[in-house]
């Protein structure tokens, strides 16, 4: 089935961190599905290419590139080796990110500088590349996977929390700085039941502190991606959308 014309990527390249599990797998066959050629990354290369053959069944073009997201050469490296294999990216998911649940008085200084690096340094770093290449040429769509513990945080999330509330910062001021060529938004995602959701308690699989009652499916992601990433949200710039099923 053809996609919707608003959210037809046909001839879009993308390119997706953290694309080869959970909620960036998901987004990337979505995106292939809706005629995008795809670019994942991930650490492992060979996750990385099992994706890439998932999207080339498909019918799309596709390329495994690993790099670690939180790394500000592999990010230089990472946008360089996409342009070259494509000549242009139109559509980037900064997806890569990672929380975990710590006491903030047993939180190390290693630890903190990973979250930090993963959830904001990498990031900013590849938007800001790739949103200066992109205003250069024909313009495109970057999103950030956030999270809801930016707008609500909660204990033990200190530095995750902190990092993707700077992340949150940096969509909207690079929003202003590279618009009106390149739109920039990010999702605040609630809970998913990716395969962190392997480490919670039963009850949290089941049930969560929202309107829905419960976690998101990793492919009910898939709608507010593709809206923010097609021309279906072309006047939505420099926001963060909640998926999270209405926490409170």
């Amino acid at each position: 089935m053809a996609p919707h014309p608003l959210f037809d990527l046909t001839g879009k390249v993308a390119l997706i961190t953290g694309g080869s599990r959970g909620l960036g797998q998901q987004m990337a066959l979505a995106f292939a599905d809706a005629g995008a050629d795809v670019i994942v990354s991930s650490r492992k290369a060979d996750a990385c290419e099992a994706v890439a053959d998932e999207i080339r069944a498909k019918g799309r073009r596709a390329a495994a590139l690993p790099a670690h997201a939180g790394r500000w050469d592999e990010m230089d490296a990472l946008a360089d080796a996409a342009y070259e294999r494509f000549g242009r990216i139109d559509l980037l998911v900064a997806n890569a990110g990672m929380g975990p649940l710590v006491p903030s008085h047993e939180v190390s200084e290693t630890l903190f500088d990973s979250v930090v690096s993963l959830n904001f340094k990498g990031p900013f770093r590849l938007m800001a590349n790739v949103a200066h290449r992109m205003s250069q040429g024909d313009g495109g769509a970057i999103i950030a996977t956030s999270s809801i513990a930016s707008l609500m945080p909660t204990p033990q999330v200190v530095p995750y929390a902190g990092a993707k509330a700077a992340l949150n910062a940096t969509i909207i001021s690079l929003a202003r700085e590279y618009g009106p060529k390149v739109r920039i938004n990010a999702i605040a995602a609630g809970p998913f039941l990716t395969d962190i959701a392997n480490a919670w308690e039963a009850e949290a699989r089941e049930t969560a502190p929202n309107a829905a009652g419960r976690p998101g499916r990793p492919e009910e992601i898939v709608t507010t991606a593709l809206w923010l990433a097609s021309p279906a949200s072309s006047f939505v710039t420099g926001t963060i959308v909640r998926c999270d099923g209405g926490m409170r």
